[in-house]
């Protein structure tokens, strides 16, 4: 079974967060949210509130085989925040290991020197952040090991371009197809 990893700040996209963890769930992989803040309660950009799995110290980042980041303002500013995150993405881009963002998320990216030379998309507007990449106005971008996506309308296609990447494009045809995404 493959393992992710999706750590939740304050004023993350709710609707980035969930279609994430549920589309990936539906496909058999393990999700496990992790909270970079105090609480295990993080408060969403739009007033949802989830209970993240554990907080971020817990999370034995050597067993997932990657970690996404939604966006949201100004949940991915307080990603970019959290030293420890960034330490973990270096630490990932090194050895080549998937790192997904979205939204506003890949100016994380961006900001830590993971997205030079690759291919990258981010919700219109951030693409200052995106330190070195070459911007792709697509709604989602795959470059070696790293995942972008614009924005909330690009989701489910993030989310099953992940399930395509770590499990294979049939297991991602049948959950689009179960969920009626065509």
């Amino acid at each position: 079974m493959k393992n992710v990893v999706v750590p939740i700040a304050e004023g993350f996209e709710e609707i980035e967060a969930v279609t994430i963890i549920d589309i990936l769930r539906r496909a058999g992989i393990k999700v496990t949210t992790c909270s970079i803040g105090k609480s295990l309660k993080v408060n969403g950009s739009h007033f949802l509130s989830i209970e993240a799995d554990l907080p971020f110290a817990k999370v034995d980042f050597n067993m997932q085989d990657m970690i996404i980041l939604p966006g949201g303002m100004p949940g991915a500013m307080n990603l970019n925040d959290h030293q420890g995150l960034k330490s973990v993405l270096k630490d990932y881009h090194e050895k080549r290991k998937y790192i997904g963002a979205i939204c506003a998320a890949p100016l994380v990216l961006g900001q830590n020197g993971i997205l030079s030379n690759r291919k990258a998309t981010c919700y219109p507007g951030f693409e200052k952040y995106l330190e070195g990449a070459e911007i792709v106005n697509e709604g989602v971008v795959y470059d070696g090991h790293l995942l972008t996506g614009q924005g909330v309308a690009y989701a489910i296609a993030f989310s099953l371009k992940v399930v395509e990447i770590l499990v294979g494009k049939a297991l991602a045809l049948t959950v689009a197809s179960k969920i009626l995404y065509a």
